[in-house]
């Protein structure tokens, strides 16, 4: 007789096997194998005859990683599979895919070539709406990860004036990404007076006279005289006239920095270093008890051969007390061990060493000491604490997904040199915590490595180290994800000014 494990093993290979990118039909199926493998916790649905395939250990209650992690491929197939090659995300979402923004949108627009007008709810509070206008649907469009958008040109021609208002940061990306020659002849070919004057006075807001002065004399061709018209609202631009956009990632993180500065700046008042390096560091080993805090990040599971294998054996029982007390004692030794390492860079800094440098230079020696235990103990192979994470991080709770690992390596360049650029240490701690896990670059430990970043940062400067309490997790995940997902880091700057606050007076 077959055993229960082996049948559920099976039915989870046969449904990887015809599942794409996690996505799966009822129709592409048995009943039998969707009913085991929704039973064990491994099969999600999304809408009627739609199953995203993945672990229980993603799908708790509250939690938005499995959902988050499969909204894109998602929706790549089910507009495939519904309007074949026949639609188009609107302008809006199309500039957005472009310009590398990363955040799940609660309504994603669709035009498309036939069909009635939906709105169809999807998990955690999102939904698609689509709506026929073959009339308007590009006759050219582009595939990003085989979803079908409006070429650069064409969606920057066609967001409205709202866009600029509500996305600057965007906005300002696409400007500085755009070909000349596309944008000119999409404007002609559309003869749209009122999108060559409003693109013509963002080109003059963020300094760039030439490219505006090329829009007026490309429309003067073929229509009447325009003016312009500055669609932003925003009182400077954040990133100007770039000569080389040399990513969208890294320009997005310039603008972010750039405009959330000020608002680090009036809330902490310049300290100066600690006179007495060794009575700050004696502190640092008195607090270090309750410094220590789990990790923010979290990655969801997947259907691969290796979880079938240990389905089949009986090995998959992640609620074991054993296996939980194993792992925290783990990560408590990786903790020591890289609280210790991040002591010694602390002193170096405060005895004259540039901070972000040191910060740079000790970064990937704090990631392998969190996790060398458990390479120790077979559970991560070493080559999996070489470098960066190798592939996609989602965090729990969050409507924002981290850039693609291919973008890494500019992001984290990009963050030193704005460590390196900046005067102030204070900015350089919240805005140095908030940029690293809004990177997440590594799979797992974002939080306690961002955490670190930051106290480095604010003993350069004289701040206390500073403890985010277990107490305040809510605020602080809350704060972070505003920064993230709405661009507002007050209540981040407010949060942290207020546990510095905290610690400063020695209150609990």
């Amino acid at each position: 007789m077959t055993q229960p494990r082996e049948a559920l093993a099976g039915a989870l290979r046969r449904i990887q096997e015809a599942a794409k990118g996690d996505v799966i039909r009822a129709s592409d199926m048995s009943r039998a194998d969707r009913e085991r493998a929704q039973a064990a916790g491994w099969l999600h649905p999304v809408l009627k005859g739609w199953y995203i395939v993945g672990s229980e250990a993603t799908a708790q209650p509250g939690s938005t990683v499995l959902w988050y992690s499969h909204f894109w491929p998602f929706i790549s197939r089910y507009l495939a599979e519904r309007f074949g090659d026949g639609y188009c995300l609107n302008a809006e979402a199309s500039l957005d895919l472009h310009v590398g923004n990363t955040t799940v949108p609660q309504q994603l627009i669709v035009m498309t070539a036939e069909g009635g007008a939906t709105n169809i709810k999807l998990p955690d509070h999102t939904s698609l709406q689509t709506y026929p206008d073959p009339g308007n649907l590009p006759k050219e469009t582009e595939s990003h990860d085989g979803i079908c958008i409006m070429p650069l040109a064409v969606a920057l021609c066609r967001v409205t004036p709202i866009y600029f208002r509500a996305s600057p940061v965007n906005a300002e990306i696409a400007l500085n990404m755009v070909s000349e020659s596309d944008l000119s002849r999409a404007l002609i070919t559309g003869r749209n007076t009122r999108a060559a004057s409003r693109l013509m006075g963002a080109y003059q807001f963020v300094g760039n006279e030439a490219r505006a002065q090329r829009i007026k004399n490309d429309m003067q061709v073929s229509v009447s005289r325009i003016s312009p018209v500055n669609p932003f609202t925003t009182d400077q631009p954040l990133l100007g006239n770039l000569k080389r956009l040399k990513s969208p990632q890294v320009a997005r993180l310039t603008a972010l920095w750039e405009k959330m500065r000020l608002e680090v700046l009036k809330h902490f008042p310049p300290a100066g270093k600690p006179a007495d390096v060794s009575r700050y560091l004696d502190r640092m080993d008195d607090i270090y008890q309750h410094d220590a805090y789990n990790s923010l990040s979290i990655e969801g599971y997947r259907v691969t051969p290796e979880i079938i294998e240990r389905v089949r054996a009986g090995k998959w029982d992640p609620d074991r007390a054993e296996d939980r007390e194993h792992v925290a004692a783990m990560a408590a030794k990786g903790y020591f061990d890289a609280f210790q390492q991040v002591k010694q860079v602390v002193q170096n800094v405060l005895q004259g060493a540039n901070p972000a440098s040191a910060a740079q230079a000790g970064l990937q020696d704090w990631y392998r000491a969190l996790f060398g235990a458990s390479v120790q103990a077979g559970i991560l192979q070493p080559a999996d604490l070489a470098g960066y994470r190798n592939r996609p991080v989602y965090i729990r709770g969050s409507v924002h997904v981290p850039p693609p690992h291919e973008a890494l390596m500019d992001c984290m360049e990009t963050l030193f040199n704005l460590l390196a650029s900046e005067e102030s240490a204070a900015v350089r701690a919240v805005l140095g915590h908030f940029i690293f896990v809004f990177v997440h670059p590594y799979p797992d430990g974002n939080g306690r490595l961002g955490r670190f970043l930051m106290n480095l940062m604010l003993a350069s400067g004289g701040y206390p180290w500073t403890i985010v309490r277990l107490a305040q997790r809510d605020t602080y995940l809350n704060a972070l994800e505003q920064a993230s997902a709405q661009q507002e880091i007050g209540p981040f700057v407010e949060f942290i000014a207020q546990e510095m606050q905290v610690n400063w007076t020695g209150s609990n």
